[in-house]
């Protein structure tokens, strides 16, 4: 789905899948799966695992916890610093790596920011791993507490506050993203969305339709000058 004839002066970005590969399901199992020999546990349920790393809830979590005897607070703060440590170790090593099409977004002359359900410290690393700090006017990602699992996309709290720094009209800001959390989360923003069709996501059937469809970021700039 897509409209014509629409310009856009602010341009929000997801970061994973979009601005940079996603991290593989082995890294973030390995992670889990550290945390939890860090606190003792060496026989854990490939099931839990799966539950932790697939966007598990606040809720879930401490039913997890429970059935390890783990305090969940605790649990949570090795488990996010194994992961941040996971994913610096693939940056580092060439293992992941921002898009070839990221040039595009450097020439943009709108206002940009960046809004990811992945830590905020991890997005501060990749900016400026890949010197992309100049390219942006803001960024958010969440903090490393149990607490910010609640305000991941689809809940659209850190992207209207990203908007509201960039001090964006509604009927002129887009998020480009590479999930239906973030067309949802861009829905209940109230703005435009755009889904890149990224060889990740390129067979996804999606429940909620984009304002837009792009097969990389080569399609950016002709789509948001309208």
């Amino acid at each position: 789905m897509s409209t014509s004839g629409v310009s856009y002066d602010t341009v929000v970005f997801d970061s994973d899948g979009v601005l940079v590969e996603p991290p593989t399901r082995e890294t973030q199992l390995g992670a889990t799966r550290a945390a939890f020999r860090e606190m003792g546990v060496e026989d854990v349920d490939h099931e839990h695992l799966m539950d932790i790393v697939n966007g598990v809830t606040s809720d879930r979590l401490s039913a997890l916890c429970a059935g390890y005897d783990l305090e969940p607070a605790e649990f949570w703060a090795v488990r996010e610093r194994h992961d941040e440590r996971s994913q610096f170790e693939a940056f580092r090593a060439g293992d992941r790596t921002c898009y070839d099409d990221i040039d595009v977004v450097l020439e943009l002359s709108q206002r940009c920011g960046v809004v990811s359900n992945n830590h905020h410290s991890t997005i501060e690393f990749v900016l400026s791993f890949f010197g992309l700090q100049s390219a942006f006017d803001t960024y958010y990602g969440r903090p490393k507490t149990i607490e910010s699992l609640a305000l991941k996309k689809p809940n659209p709290h850190y992207l209207e506050r990203a908007l509201a720094e960039l001090e964006a009209e509604n009927d002129s800001a887009l998020y480009v993203g590479d999930r239906e959390t973030d067309i949802v989360a861009a829905e209940r923003a109230g703005i435009d969305s755009a889904f890149v069709r990224r060889s990740h996501c390129r067979g996804v059937e999606l429940a909620a339709a984009p304002t837009h469809e792009i097969a990389d970021l080569s399609e950016i700039e002709p789509l948001i000058s309208g």
